[in-house]
């Protein structure tokens, strides 16, 4: 058994893989705060039905909802660099690979999440917009104040999901060439060790936990948010019965 699997040989390739790790962050983090950004603009933007710019980010979202990430990757990485250098004649094949990797991501998160935001931006009650008007409140501050909040709790769990799915869709990140993460770290040490499993299986193990962890982080967030809306719930009845 030996033959294929060392146990000491997978505990000395934890510390050679781990520091990879600000890699994987790094990429989970940006996406999800810019694709957050840009789905709210693409919830927002659908939701007004522009001509023509309806249309555009319908064909976008079912592109990057249609294509697998690893290709939409290979076209930032090849596509980008092309087309900047046919309108701007700039040369940015030098910029560092990870910076494609973070387009796609992002791109891939703001189609997403954009009709995430859309179905739960409408699934709030039109009174609660109108009581926001009547209180004199502009369309820009019923949206920030009101519906958005309601409309955040209400994707919340799907949020959870999806930043769970983009931890996980970072093991395909090392295909671009250049981008060393855990995954290319593993593969490099199988390459030059020739020992391809244990490297692999800290690999595995690191994003079992670290989903287990995200995973658990979400509940206690949820059941945060559903302990205050029960007790907004009794005391709005508790109101009632007292007047």
């Amino acid at each position: 058994m030996n033959e294929y699997f060392d146990s000491e040989r997978f505990i000395e390739d934890i510390p050679k893989i781990l520091p990879q790790l600000s890699v994987t962050f790094s990429i989970v983090g940006i996406s999800i705060f810019l694709g957050t950004i840009l789905g709210i603009i693409v919830a927002v933007l659908r939701i007004k039905n522009i001509p023509i710019l309806h249309q555009i980010l319908g064909i976008y979202i079912s592109f990057m909802r249609g294509t697998p990430l690893l290709v939409q990757m290979m076209i930032a990485f090849y596509g980008i660099p092309l087309l900047i250098w046919n309108l701007f004649q700039i040369n940015i094949n030098d910029w560092s690979p990870v910076v494609f990797v973070d387009i796609a991501f992002i791109l891939n998160e703001g189609a997403f999440l954009g009709e995430i935001f859309r179905s739960s931006i409408l699934a709030v009650d039109s009174i609660q917009t109108e009581a926001g008007y009547s209180i004199g409140m502009t369309k820009t501050q019923t949206f920030l104040r009101i519906v958005l909040p309601q409309s955040i709790r209400m994707i919340l769990p799907s949020y959870g999901v999806d930043i769970i799915g983009v931890f996980q869709n970072t093991s395909l990140v090392f295909t671009v060439g250049g981008v060393l993460d855990i995954m290319g770290r593993a593969k490099t040490i199988g390459t030059a060790t020739g020992h391809t499993l244990e490297a692999y299986l800290v690999v595995a193990f690191t994003f079992v936990i670290i989903s287990l962890i995200l995973r658990f982080v979400f509940y206690l967030i949820n059941e945060k948010i559903r302990y205050e809306s029960k007790i907004k719930v009794d005391k709005r009845k508790k109101h009632i019965e007292n007047l």
